[in-house]
């Protein structure tokens, strides 16, 4: 690895996410007068951060560098409303400008229930899978292994969708957007950072994704933090060819790190016609199902 790039925990979280979102705004954009001469930084100065949030510059100064750790709530609310952050964005600077308390045990292994397991067996006609905390892969029905790869062959510690993203050698060549999904990948486990900053499970896959993967070093150290919900997705699937999806990530209730995501087609649609050819060759060859096993 060529720099250094931060990991949860680390100090500088908090500055570095602030310096990348004010240098994407433009004065002119954030409503200030222009100022006269050559401008030394891209976007907005400290000061004129702090100008728009209305607290000194010294205030900000400080904020940023991480070293006023009881910034209140309207403080916080007046410089997301400055760098118009978004939703996801306003929650990450509350998280790393306000972190919780280190943890006295370490996170408990995440388990699906037994009756989402039975849901995801009686969707036999699309994709589906559980995704936990920092990407890891749950539960998959049989569709969503015949989708991507057989997350249940895989070392415990490899079903993870970051890890297949930007290790597996087909990952690039399945994702017609290889590199959007990617991104989005890194974004969201920027917010995962922000929530748990002293899991060392997570140091351990950011460390690993940084060390092996030129393309992740680079777009960590943009700080960019999004999840999303629901979208489309195009595949070019081996067996099947092309595949446009739209797909839901819907949160499990009582389970706040676990999301159940479904892949559907629009009907008559190709790409429905390739989910029923692919899910039909599939119910002819796979082998009985097996639940994955706790992440921890």
């Amino acid at each position: 690895m060529t720099d250094h790039q931060p990991v949860p925990g680390e100090k500088g979280e908090l500055r570095e996410f602030l310096r990348t979102r004010r240098a994407r705004i433009t004065p002119e954009e954030a409503g200030l007068a222009p100022t006269p001469g050559p401008r030394r930084v891209p976007g907005l100065r400290r000061e004129e951060v702090a100008q728009l949030a209305g607290v000194s510059v010294d205030y900000y100064v400080r904020l940023e560098r991480g070293r006023n750790v009881n910034v209140s709530e309207t403080v916080l609310d007046a410089i997301a409303r400055a760098l118009r952050l978004n939703d996801d964005e306003h929650g990450h600077l509350f998280a790393v400008a306000r972190p919780a308390r280190p943890r006295s045990r370490p996170l408990p292994p995440q388990r699906v229930r037994p009756g989402l397991y039975r849901v995801l067996e009686t969707l036999t006609e699309v994709p589906a899978l559980v995704v936990g905390r920092h990407t890891d892969v749950l539960a998959t029905n049989r569709l969503a292994r015949a989708l991507y790869t057989d997350f249940d062959a895989l070392p415990h510690h490899e079903r993870n969708m970051a890890r297949f993203i930007f290790f597996d050698p087909g990952a690039r060549a399945l994702y017609a957007d290889w590199e959007d999904v990617a991104r989005a990948c890194v974004a969201s486990l920027h917010l995962s950072a922000g929530q748990h900053p002293n899991d060392p499970r997570l140091a351990g896959l950011i460390g690993e994704l940084s060390l092996r993967d030129q393309d992740f070093r680079r777009w960590w150290a943009d700080h960019d933090v999004h999840r999303r919900t629901y979208g489309s997705k195009h595949f070019h699937h081996p067996l099947v060819g092309e595949l446009v999806l739209d797909y839901e990530a819907l949160a499990v209730t009582g389970e706040p790190d676990q999301v159940l995501g479904i892949y559907t087609a629009e009907a008559g649609s190709a790409a429905g016609e390739a989910l029923r050819l692919l899910a039909s060759w599939t119910s002819e060859a796979a082998a009985p199902d097996r639940p994955n096993l706790p992440a921890g």
